[in-house]
Order: C-alpha cells, then sequence, then structure tokens
C-alpha cells in the first residue's frame, strides 16, 4: 500500500466518510469539515500510523495532500 492509500484511509477515519476520495492537489478548502480541531486529530492519526513526529514549521509549510505525502516518505526513510 503506498502512502497516498494509507492516507486515505486516515482521512477517511478522522473526517468519518467513507467515500472521500483525496488527492496529491487536496487541501484544507476541499474538505467542508476540516477545521483545527480536525487537523489536529489527522496529524496526530498520521504521526501515529507513520511513527513519525512533525514539526511544526513542517506541517506550516505544508500547501496540500501531496505536501504531505512527500514529507511522510522523507521522515519515514531516516
Amino acid at each position: 500500500m503506498d502512502t497516498m492509500e494509507i492516507l486515505n484511509g486516515i482521512f477517511r477515519e478522522v473526517f468519518d466518510d467513507e467515500s472521500l476520495v483525496i488527492k496529491r492537489e487536496t487541501n484544507a478548502d476541499d474538505i467542508d469539515d476540516w477545521d483545527s480541531l480536525s487537523h489536529l486529530n489527522l496529524v496526530i492519526a498520521v504521526e501515529m500510523k507513520f511513527g513519525i513526529k512533525f514539526a511544526l514549521g513542517e506541517l506550516q509549510a505544508l500547501k496540500n495532500v501531496g505536501d504531505m505525502a512527500d514529507l511522510i516518505e522523507k521522515k519515514s526513510k531516516k
């Protein structure tokens, strides 16, 4: 399973929407329920699933799901 597939599963759980399909270009504007609390829940779920920790500066630099996937892959290889 690739990073985007795993992320899609996490997004479906966090946003409680089994029909949700994310793309690399997906961002907070594309998902109605994506607010600060769901963002925090999303970050925690991603960190737990991949066994990584994000720095605040890294999170602020992310523009979309593709950026997040790239960062996860980069951090997972260390």
